[in-house]
């Protein structure tokens, strides 16, 4: 898999571009590179989660998977008290994602790999378009792992379209990890699954 954006490495020059995008009801500047999920805008599916979430709730908020930051920066203007943590495997993606922060001067986004998140620490939100791409048991043993981390009132929101695996991934989610799930939207082919602990 070398050379995809779920690589540590990616493969690739490293181009910076400025690119206009809208995030939390304004429009931004942010910096983004090949190598990486969806370069050049915010992509179709974390728009409609962005439509559909709730405001984070007051605590930690995990952004699972988050590419040059799209989700982590809007949690961050959305809800400037919350703490952000912006997960990702590339290297690339995290200093566009840490770039982005700065910038937009979110002090409490943190762009972080899976080592550097304490083992003690525990989400009140989780947003997330997961990298359906690696592979279902790749993906699988992902969403298990920091599903886990969800505090006791905690809400989970994934976006995923249809055509790869939504439905499917719904089921597993209810029958094989036993949480409650609940299809919040359903828009331009993606659905949006709002998950919360047993």
């Amino acid at each position: 898999m070398s050379g995809h954006y779920f690589t540590p490495e990616p493969g690739g020059a490293d181009v910076r571009r400025q690119v206009v995008v809208r995030l939390a009801g304004r429009d931004v500047t942010v910096t983004t590179s090949g190598g990486v999920f969806s370069p050049g805008r915010v992509d179709a599916g974390t728009r409609v989660l962005l439509d559909h979430v709730d405001d984070p709730a007051p605590g930690d908020l995990l952004d699972l998977g988050c590419g040059w930051g799209p989700l982590a920066l809007a949690a961050g203007l959305r809800a400037p008290g919350v703490d952000v943590w912006a997960l990702d495997v590339n290297s690339r993606a995290l200093d566009l994602a840490a770039t982005n922060a700065r910038a937009l001067g979110l002090e409490r986004v943190r762009a972080v790999t899976a080592d550097q998140v304490g083992a003690d620490l525990r989400f009140t939100t989780i947003w997330s378009n997961p990298p359906i791409r690696i592979g279902k048991p790749a993906l699988h043993k992902l969403l298990a792992t920091w599903l886990g981390r969800l505090t006791d009132d905690g809400t989970a929101w994934l976006v995923v379209a249809r055509n790869l695996g939504a439905d499917p991934l719904h089921r597993w989610l209810a029958e094989t990890l036993g949480r409650p799930v609940d299809r919040v939207a359903s828009a331009k082919g993606f659905r949006v699954l709002r998950v919360t602990p047993r």
